[in-house]
């Protein structure tokens, strides 16, 4: 792939796309690309994530308990997203469930792309703030239920 066709994926991206060209070109040029054979990892649940990825080519499974994949991220789908912004720890496995490519997106890179693009930090925190928001709703109803 070329450095625009890499742009072009990333402008796709969940949160991602919301960073102007000058940003995801930065982020282009810097991310690292994998490749992944069928059942190789590309992580797994428990490590240390210090990474997002973004999925170039072929399908990557995320599941917890070693079985059928809760979800199933392909072409364009942002893998890791809160291992953008923190340091935490892998809550699923996910493997390679045919070859497949992906762009390693590191924090310090994401950290700096998002200082010198203040405005893309900014539309990032508010969709995620949006997100937790409704996280939180969906969670006292359940309690509600519950209790």
């Amino acid at each position: 792939m070329s450095l625009e066709d890499d742009i072009s994926l990333l402008a796709r991206a969940p949160l991602i796309g919301l960073i102007d060209r000058d940003g995801l070109r930065l982020l282009a040029f810097a991310a690292e690309k994998r490749r992944l054979r069928q059942g190789d990892a590309l992580f797994r649940k428990g490590e240390r994530a210090d990474c997002g990825f973004v999925v170039v080519s072929g399908a990557i499974g995320l599941d917890r308990e070693g079985g059928k994949p809760l979800v199933v991220a392909g072409p364009g789908d942002l893998v890791g997203a809160t291992a953008l912004f923190a340091r935490l720890e892998r809550p699923a496995t996910a493997t390679a469930r045919e070859p497949s490519s992906v762009l390693r997106l590191p924090q310090p890179l994401m950290r700096r792309v998002l200082e010198e693009y203040p405005q893309a930090a900014a539309a990032i925190h508010g969709v995620m703030a949006r997100e937790l928001e409704a996280l939180t709703r969906d969670l006292v109803r359940v309690g509600e239920r519950l209790g």
